[in-house]
């Protein structure tokens, strides 16, 4: 890799550390605003440290005439992930004096919207430092969309390819230009952030975790300002609002950018987004009805229970209402499930999405077929697009890599001393991103905090590779890469 390209890198992480140095000042705004200004002094140190390295990474300006290859785009979006939470970190330690194991678990958990905290005490924590979790989740989520719409694609490793044009006209770009596409994402993003935190106020929460919690659900994100999480409040709309967010934050964005164009049936008539509701209502009533058979709640109560709970897991939010893990061993199984299959392709969710697991249901049934007619041409086509060679290789290729990651992760834990259902659970947590796992200890009731620093760390890359589709950090560890 030639120098201009490594310059050029440096100087696009030089922007996003300074932008990140600009967004710690939303929590000084915030200490201000709860006359408790004599917390500002650690963020003021974290944002000039931040912005001065990052002002010195563009200070010799941007290379002239460079332009990245495939190659370089894995090593940019590598980089800029892990630059953004080595410095975010920073407010961490300096305000709650947390190891930097601890600081940047916490950073990683933020800005991939995992979820999964080290945290306690929530309720009296600083609104400066719960504010800027809430933050790192909002611009995580803004931050996965652009670089799946854009990036992945190119690098073959993601399915936004399948949904780069309307089913319904397959002809129609959904916005020719790039920077088009992203102007109208971020409207739709900040749109649906104010409509969430305007929901959550008028359900009866405080401005504050209004604003926390709205930020939280539309990344998928899952960090509360209460350890009860969503059990604080006992106002069902709340919950309902909470519900209505998640999935809202669990669609594909280019659908909402069509649907700003005047395309008002985008959402509706796209095939993941109907799997993805189909999977999610199906499991509200089998598992509330079961819930409501199980208790003495009503139904009503029950579905709610379970829809803000069920929703939490399967768009890999990480909210809770009470602890389901105590619910048994039925349920528990289920929320397990839940976590792997995740949102839509180009949303701010984890998991393997929605497509893959519908795109695997096309191409058996097509071998089924071929077994029974062996001389037959069956076409294969997903959401009015052809099922080519490369979107299948690469959807294959994602879930094996998935799925040992998992594995080899799981292991590892267990080298640390962790119990099975501890290790397994919180490896499939964090690369699926949904933050908390089963158990005692990093259930829906617990933390992270209490595992060797080993398992954090272990637990942090878990979250990277989760976040950046496991295949775009993974081709950095090959040696061939690093050769001319």
């Amino acid at each position: 890799m030639d120098w201009p390209t490594l310059r050029f890198i440096a100087f696009v992480n030089g922007i996003f550390l300074i932008t990140l140095s600009i967004a710690m000042t939303v929590p000084m705004f915030t200490l201000v605003a709860f006359d408790r200004s004599a917390e500002l002094s650690p963020f003021l140190w974290a944002s000039l440290t931040t912005f001065l390295i990052g002002l010195s990474m563009i200070s010799r300006g941007r290379p002239k005439e460079t332009h990245l290859r495939p190659r370089d785009m894995y090593l940019l979006t590598v980089s800029s992930w892990l630059m953004v939470c080595m410095f975010s970190a920073l407010p961490f330690m300096f305000t709650q004096h947390m190891s930097y194991t601890d600081s940047f678990f916490e950073s990683m958990s933020g800005i991939t919207t995992t979820g999964a905290t080290v945290l306690t005490g929530l309720d009296n924590m600083s609104p400066g430092i719960l504010i800027w979790r809430s933050l790192l989740h909002w611009l995580g989520g803004i931050g996965f969309i652009a670089m799946a719409v854009a990036i992945l694609p190119m690098l073959r490793i993601g399915g936004m390819r399948l949904f780069q044009t309307e089913s319904s006209d397959r002809s129609d770009k959904v916005m020719p230009r790039s920077h088009m596409v992203a102007k109208y994402m971020v409207v739709a993003y900040l749109g649906i952030s104010l409509l969430g935190c305007l929901g959550f106020w008028l359900a009866g929460m405080s401005l504050f975790d209004a604003i926390n919690h709205a930020m939280s659900s539309i990344s998928t994100g899952g960090f509360s300002t209460s350890d009860l999480s969503m059990g604080k409040w006992k106002q069902p709309a709340v919950h309902w609002v909470a519900v209505v967010l998640m999935i809202l934050g669990s669609l594909p964005f280019v659908l909402y950018v069509s649907t700003l164009r005047g395309n008002y049936g985008a959402v509706l008539r796209d095939h993941q987004v109907r799997g993805f509701l189909a999977i999610l209502i199906g499991t509200w009533l089998a598992l509330g009805t079961w819930y409501w058979l199980t208790t003495d709640l009503h139904w009503l109560d029950a579905l709610r229970h379970v829809a803000l709970n069920s929703t939490s897991i399967m768009t890999t939010t990480g909210f809770a209402l009470g602890d389901y893990s105590l619910w048994g061993g039925f349920a528990g199984m289920l929320f397990f499930y839940l976590g792997f299959i995740g949102g839509c392709s180009g949303s701010t969710t984890g998991g393997l999405k929605i497509f893959r697991f519908q795109v695997a249901y096309i191409l058996l049934k097509a071998n089924l077929m071929q077994l029974v007619h062996p001389r037959a041409v069956i076409k294969q086509h997903y959401n009015g697009h052809r099922l080519d060679e490369d979107i299948v290789r690469s959807i294959l290729t994602f879930s094996f890599f998935f799925t040992i990651t998992i594995a080899v992760l799981a292991l590892g834990l267990t080298l640390c001393g962790l119990d099975w259902i501890t290790a397994l659970s919180g490896a499939a947590s964090t690369v699926a991103g949904v933050g908390p796992g089963m158990g005692p200890i990093i259930g829906p009731a617990g933390t992270y905090g209490s595992l060797p620093d080993v398992a954090k760390w272990l637990l942090t890359f878990g979250m990277l590779l989760g976040r950046l589709e496991i295949l775009t950090v993974l081709v950095l560890l090959m040696p061939a890469f690093w050769r001319h």
